[in-house]
């Protein structure tokens, strides 16, 4: 009898295993993508949430990234990376966030991808991976109307900037005198450009310095305010992606490179972004 149990018991492993073993050969085989002409799409697997493409923003920097008045999101981020997650076959999802902490979460794993009018620099290269340039970006100075700072050079006569906290224009103004910044002692770092504009209104700070467009967007609210003719700085804005996932990266890149060779980017920047 003894015998005749064991027999049976390693039987009956025996199919369990071949059960196992069958059931895991269709899930390997539909996991490969099929080919196709455009970007291929990204494997559930390389984002958060599967069949999402999480992106992590700061929707206060219009035309970049906004909020509508139903509570949505708008701009030219928001547009690009809907056109990138639609060639993936993904949802985009919109995580709007401090700018301070859109690289954060995506080093985390709480985002898939960090657009935010994000520039590239060495020090975010340390910590997560960039795309193709998408767009360009020129960092200007607010001031009011009638300020006696009429150029760039007029910022080191011991004014107070405001800027937006993890901009590279606090990290370029911060900076010490050395290397062409003005010294944190002359620099406040406020949540959002809308905060630091209003600091700027009331009179605690001298100057605004901020990415051209949502300068523009804040003065054509604000008569009160100008911006300079002087340009601060000229930077490209990319998409950050976490240095684990080359493969969501790689994906990524691909789809964005096709939308800027078919015009699709330029189509939008020129959507929100009136030619001079």
């Amino acid at each position: 009898m003894k015998k005749i149990a064991l027999f049976l018991a390693i039987a009956m492993l025996c199919v369990a295993l071949t059960a196992c073993g069958s059931s895991s050969t269709p899930a390997a085989d539909t996991s490969t993508p099929a080919a196709t002409d455009t970007a291929a799409p990204a494997d559930a697997a390389l984002t958060v949430t599967d069949g999402k493409l999480t992106m992590a923003t700061n929707a206060a920097f219009p035309p970049y990234e906004m909020t509508t008045d139903d509570g949505g999101f708008e701009g030219i981020d928001i547009e690009i990376a809907g056109m990138i997650a639609e060639k993936l076959g993904l949802e985009l999802v919109v995580d709007d966030m401090d700018f301070s902490s859109v690289i954060t979460a995506v080093q985390g794993g709480k985002s898939d991808i960090a657009m935010a009018g994000l520039t590239v620099n060495e020090e975010r290269q340390k910590n997560v991976d960039f795309t193709s340039n998408y767009a360009t970006g020129v960092q200007v100075v607010i001031v009011p109307q009638d300020s006696d700072i009429a150029t760039v050079d007029d910022l080191s006569n011991d004014k107070m900037i405001g800027t937006q906290e993890g901009t590279t224009g606090y990290i370029y103004c911060s900076d010490t005198v050395e290397n062409g910044g003005y010294g944190e002692d002359h620099v406040i770092a406020y949540t959002n450009g809308a905060t630091a504009i209003q600091a700027l209104l009331s009179g605690k700070i001298d100057a605004v310095v901020i990415d051209n467009e949502p300068a523009k967007a804040y003065v054509e609210a604000n008569p009160t305010l100008k911006i300079l003719d002087t340009e601060y700085v000229t930077e490209d804005y990319a998409i950050g992606v976490s240095k684990d996932n080359t493969a969501l990266l790689d994906a990524v890149n691909t789809a964005l490179e096709e939308l800027i060779a078919d015009g699709s980017v330029q189509s939008v920047i020129d959507k929100y972004i009136a030619a001079d």
